[in-house]
């Protein structure tokens, strides 16, 4: 017997009920995604790249919900509603409620985002009995998770670097804190007045950001 899907609620006034899928999904979408922002830095003929932060992860699926067999007096909105209410702020948190899809070894924790219904069947008292549930999810992850899962590298801690052959200051800066903005904080702590007359061979502090 194959294993059936199921949404779990993990907080609010529902805490730990479970609402199993009539019929597991064909399929469904993870995304990712990152924003980016671009520098233009004179001389150069393409702008610097800036990662500016991840965006939420989501699943996407589509569920298939029928009870045409139970009879005239049967409709699927039974079922369907219970899904539906997942978007209802809940008493406890005021807000709707943190769920987990789980699914075999899928367990995606994250906020229903989206619900759309569409009723493709009726009974001959003109109940649906036949539905399908376009189900978004958006991932969600407490502060003190998200910093765990960060590598903490140059801007925490004072550094030394030796320049090469054609390094520049605002170089460094977009190497060491990802933001070449930031290459007044190097001249500043190695008292370069002039960044452009930097040579080859030198030293240089690369400081902790504050």
């Amino acid at each position: 017997m194959a294993v059936k899907a199921l949404i779990q609620v993990l907080d609010g006034s529902h805490k730990d009920t479970k609402y199993e899928v009539l019929f597991n999904p064909n399929s469904y979408t993870i995304d990712h995604g990152n924003k980016y922002a671009w520098h233009t830095i004179p001389g150069l003929s393409l702008p610097l790249t800036q990662f500016i932060t991840g965006e939420t992860p989501s699943l996407s699926m589509e569920l298939f919900f029928d009870c045409s067999a139970a009879g005239a007096d049967a409709d699927i909105r039974t079922e369907t509603t219970k899904f539906a209410n997942l978007l209802s702020v809940d008493s406890e948190l005021h807000a709707p409620p943190t769920c987990k899809f789980v699914w075999g070894s899928l367990q995606f924790k994250g906020i229903i985002e989206k619900i759309s219904q569409r009723f493709t069947m009726f009974s001959s008292k003109g109940n649906p009995i036949r539905a399908t549930l376009n189900v978004t999810f958006k991932a969600v992850a407490s502060v003190q998770e998200q910093f765990q899962g960060i590598p903490r590298h140059s801007p925490d801690r004072t550094k030394q670097k030796t320049l090469r052959q054609g390094d520049q200051l605002w170089m460094l800066a977009a190497e060491e804190y990802e933001d070449p903005k930031h290459w007044r904080a190097i001249a500043d702590a190695n008292n370069i007045d002039n960044p452009r007359l930097v040579t080859a061979g030198r030293s240089v502090v690369v400081p902790r950001l504050e």
